[in-house]
Order: C-alpha cells, then structure tokens, then sequence
C-alpha cells in the first residue's frame, strides 16, 4: 500500500535487503523458494514499484544469421567455375545456358551446407527441384514474359530452399536473407582463402601462373587444330560464343554477378536468417457480433450472387442480355475484372477475420469454421463464374496474354481458397509452404504449356469457327507460336509468320545454349515452308477487316 504524505516515513530495516539475503547463505542452508523460483536472467532486476514506470518489454528476438563455417576449397572452385560460365555463356540471352550456370551453383551451396552441418529436408528439396525446374522454362520456350516470370520464381523457390523456412514470416522474408548476403559472401569468401593462404600472398602466384600457363597452352593449340581442320573449327566455334571487345564489361559483369551471386547463397546456406523466430502479434480478440454478423450479411450476400449466377448458367445467356440490354461481350467483359477484385478481397476478408476472431472456446472455434468455410465455398462458386465470364470475352475478342495471365491467376486464388478450407479441417501449420508451393507449381505450368502457343492455338480455332482473326496482334506473338499459326491457309499464313521470320533471322548468330526448344521448333518449320510475299505485300494487302479485329 503506498503512503499519504503526511504519514511519517517508515523506518529502513537493518541488514541486507530480502533479495540478497535469499541468494548469499553461507550456513549451507539452500535457498529460499522466492530465491530458487526466480528465472534466469531476471535475479538482478528490481522490483517493479507501485506506481512507477511499467517493466520494460522483453529482448527482441534475434533472427540474425549466425557466424558460418568456414568456406571449403569445393565451394570456391564452384563458386568460381559458376562465375566463368555465366561469363561465358549468358551473354547472347537464357536458354538452357542458364541450366548449365545452375549446376554448379547448386554444388557450391550443397558443399557449404554440409560444411555447417545442414542436411536436405524433404521440404528443401522441393523447393530446390522446383527451382531448378523453373530454369528449364526459359530452355523450352522462347517467349520472354513466361520465362522471366519463371526465373524469379525460382529465384524465391531457391531461397526458400536455403533457408527451410515454415511460418509466413519465413516465406515471405526468405529472399531478404540472400540479398544481404551479397556483401557478406564475398567477405566470408576472402577470409578462407586468407586461411588457406596462411598470410602469405605469394602462395597464390604458383596458382595464378597455372591458370595462365593453361589458357595460353588452350588458345595456341586450339588456333592450330581449327586452322587444322574444318570440322574442328566449326565444333569450336560451336562451343565458344564469339566475344568481342565491346563486349569487354558486359561479360565482366556477368563474371561478378555469377560468382559474387554463388558466394551469396553458398553463405546463406552456411549461416541462414532465422526467420522463423520473428513472431507476428496477435490481433485482439473481438466480440461474437464484432465479427460474425459482418461476415454473416457477406456471406448472404455471395449466397443471393451465387444464386443468380446459377439461374444464368442454366436459364441461359439470351434472356439475361436481353433484360439488361447488354452485349454477350459486354456482359462477359464487364463482370470478370469485379469478380478478380472481389476474390482478392476475400481473401482479405479471411486473413484478417482469422487475425481477430476469438477462438478460445470450442463454440469459438467451430462458428468461425462454419461462417469462414461457408464464405471459402461461395468465394469458389465466385471463381467458377470469373473463369466462365474470361471464357466468353476469348470466344468474342480471342485470346491475348493479359486474358490468359490474368485467368491464370484466378484458377490460383481458387487453389489458394481451397487449400485455406484445407488448413480449416487439418490445421494451418503447413499453409504457407502450401500456398509458396501452389505459385511455383502454377508459374512452372504455365512457362510449360507455352502461353504464346496456347493463344495462337485458341486464336486459330477460333478463327476456323468464325472466320475473324486479330492478324496485327499474332505478328506480335513469339517463336513459340509458329506451329499453330502454320495452320492458317495462305496468303494470311506467310502475313503472320514474315514478321516472325525476320526476327528469327536477326538472331541466326545465336549460338546452340542460347537458343530454346521453341525457337529451333520455329526455324525447322520455317525452313520447310518458308513463307512468300512478306508481310507489307499485296496479298497481305487483299485481307479483308475482319482479319485485323
């Protein structure tokens, strides 16, 4: 109880204070219980004192890497072959190139995490063979936009491979880590090759003169047996790209990037962010109306669409278009954006009901899985009707790669939605590694079944139904798409394909590893029939407006 101030002040005791009186016995005796119950790091603090300042909050939590093992000579002499090879072979574009580049990449990390005493986890292996077959992407197609898609993906699949993150936090933050290591890597790199060196700099010149004694024994001999024989020179100038000294910083920068890149992950394999230490505060608990009744009148809401989306499926289009005086475009047209819109806010809506609704009681737990389940099955209901809408906007305008993109997208959302309902049934520990899976799987699909291909496929059917083709936008499609515009009947086969073939010729240069599945597809069918006219000719000039649309 504290004191008035006009109470008279109470005598200090004699003697030590309590605590130290607990903690420094010398009669043998043990401690008290006050004494032996106190935590560990806490016997030190005071009291707090009625009334004064509140106690101080916790340490943070520190889910900084820790210091790495030492480099093994297998990681340098990976990191540097990783180096050499991007400087080589990624300067005339990615293709299977890139393939080789990984290679070892994945050594000089594998060796640096056995080095610290990692093993694979069955998780860490799946984002490394997702990774790795991310990169094959831009090997089989020769479209850039799915390719570049896939190798960022891969790029989050490898870090979470090295970090084996599980909660959001990790997954999230996973390529943070790889990012700061890129100045960390190169450092932790010198000080074992300082170690090895024992102090001594001049143990590196016999090292040096080999590799010099070698490239010079290669470029000499190399130059006689191609002056030797023809076949020899072609496989040579095969294998070797052709460099030039403009492209000097060029394929300096891809030497950097490739073996300061290497020493990155290697580091982060050694030593990885613990990400998974980051803890993210619980929202507050809220009243059952608080949230249930907004939720409630939602999912009344999706229930009253659902039903109309369902009475238009099966009462048909025609009555519906003609009560709102719409288009069969228009309709189709106007609803599929609002329905993306309205999927992503579901999910917003889930996220944050999950973060605020009370789950303390067994009443609490199961009417947020009835009201939250019940809402994740009208939202797929919602995801059903946006893909049936995209569907009728492709049989009016045909396909385009922002149509396919973004319906891609949604059948992921609707993937997202169902492993959420998952989570709801069997726990929510696997979600995010789930829900990192369900992107890289999806990205790798896509890159695989060949979007430019597939568009100029749908567009080519549709053009054999209706007779109408967007002839300015499939001359803007990639190599990728030649096999189904061969389809079309002349002169508006050689129209489309002229532009296709001028730009396939521009790189005719382009050595083996920097050509795709798809382009070398695209020049054997080319150079069977190749097409005649070109694309300004007067045959080209003959088709009709329905043709341009």
């Amino acid at each position: 109880m504290s004191e008035t101030p006009s109470a008279p002040a109470t005598p200090e005791p004699e003697g030590p204070p309590p605590r130290a009186r607990a903690g420094t016995e010398k009669d043998g005796s043990r401690p008290t219980a006050s004494a032996d119950t106190t935590p560990k790091g806490q016997a030190d603090r005071p009291a707090p004192i009625p009334g004064g300042p509140p106690p101080q909050p916790p340490a943070l939590i520190d889910y900084s890497p820790g210091d790495p093992a030492p480099i093994r000579t297998a990681t340098l002499w990976a990191a540097l072959a990783t180096g050499l090879l991007s400087m080589v072979l990624l300067g005339e574009g990615l293709a299977v190139n890139l393939v080789i580049v990984a290679v070892p990449a994945t050594l000089a990390v594998y060796f640096a995490g056995r080095r610290a005493g990692r093993r694979p986890r069955p998780w860490a292996l799946v984002w490394g063979v997702g990774g790795l077959a991310l990169l094959a992407v831009p090997a089989l197609r020769a479209a850039e936009w799915p390719s570049f898609l896939a190798v960022v993906t891969a790029f989050a699949a490898g870090s979470l491979a090295l970090h084996g993150g599980r909660t959001w936090p990790a997954v999230l933050l996973g390529p943070v880590g790889v990012f700061t290591s890129l100045v960390t890597g190169p450092a932790w790199a010198w000080q074992g090759l300082r170690e090895r060196m024992g102090g001594n700099r001049s143990r590196l010149a016999p090292l040096l003169r080999a590799l010099a004694v070698a490239a010079v024994l290669l470029f000499v001999f190399g130059a006689l047996f191609a002056g030797a024989d023809a076949a020899f020179a072609d496989l040579l100038g095969a294998l070797m790209p052709e460099v030039s000294v403009s492209d000097g910083p060029w394929r300096f920068l891809l030497l950097a990037l490739g073996l300061f890149g290497t020493l990155a992950a290697a580091r982060t394999a050694a030593a990885p962010a613990r990400w998974d230490r980051l803890q993210v505060p619980a929202g507050r608990a809220r009243g059952r109306v608080e949230w249930a009744l907004p939720l409630v009148g939602l999912v009344g809401l999706f229930a009253v669409f659902n039903a109309v989306q369902l009475a238009v499926l099966f009462g048909g289009y025609d009555a519906v278009l003609q009560e709102t005086g719409q288009t069969y475009a228009q309709y189709a047209r106007q609803g599929f954006w609002q329905l993306l819109m309205a999927t992503l806010l579901t999910l917003l809506v889930i996220v944050v009901a999950l973060r605020w609704a009370p789950r303390t009681r067994s009443s609490d737990r199961t009417l947020v899985r009835g009201v939250l389940g019940t809402l994740c099955a009208l939202a797929l209901v919602v995801v059903a009707s946006a893909v049936r809408r995209m569907d009728m906007y492709v049989e009016a305008y045909g396909l385009t790669r922002l149509r396919i993109s973004v319906l891609t997208m949604e059948l992921w959302l609707g993937l997202v939605i169902v492993l959420i309902m998952a989570a709801g049934v069997w726990g929510a520990r696997w979600l995010p590694r789930a829900v990192a899976a369900s992107a890289v799987a999806v990205v790798l699909a896509f890159g695989l079944v060949s979007p430019d291909g597939l568009i100029a496929e749908r567009n080519v059917e549709r053009y054999e139904t209706t007779g109408r083709f967007d002839l300015p936008y499939a001359k803007g499609l990639s190599a990728d798409a030649v096999p189904a515009l061969d389809r079309l009947e002349e002169p508006m086969r050689s129209c489309v394909l002229w532009d296709i073939k001028e730009e396939l010729d521009e790189r005719r240069h382009i050595p083996w590893y920097a050509m795709s599945w798809g382009e070398a597809e695209a020049r054997r069918i080319l150079e069977d029939r190749p097409p005649t006219g070109g694309a300004s000719g007067p045959a080209c000039g003959e088709l009709g407006p329905e043709f341009y649309r």
